[in-house]
């Protein structure tokens, strides 16, 4: 490999905010922040959806709405033609 030209491969934190869940692995993301971990440093990235989070993974429908759309959507129109009931 030649030195120098490839992205800097380490262990980052992934910090699902939606449920508070945080996990570590390896990624070349670059991120300004950092956080304490299990006793050590570490770079941090923000995500809102993660493997503990995901309705694929959980069984459990759940709206991510980060800027309100869906809240203005269901008071625009209610729950006309609505076929999915939403876990809160």
């Amino acid at each position: 490999m030649k030195a120098g030209i490839h992205p800097d491969y380490r262990e980052v934190v992934f910090h699902d905010v939606s449920i508070d869940f945080k996990f570590i692995t390896r990624s070349t993301v670059q991120t300004r922040e950092k956080i304490e971990f299990e006793g050590a440093e570490y770079p941090l990235v923000k995500i809102e959806v993660s493997s503990e989070s995901h309705p694929f993974y959980t069984g459990k429908h759940k709206i991510v709405d980060t800027a309100g759309r869906v809240d203005k959507f269901r008071k625009k129109f209610g729950t006309v033609g609505s076929k999915t009931s939403v876990a809160e």
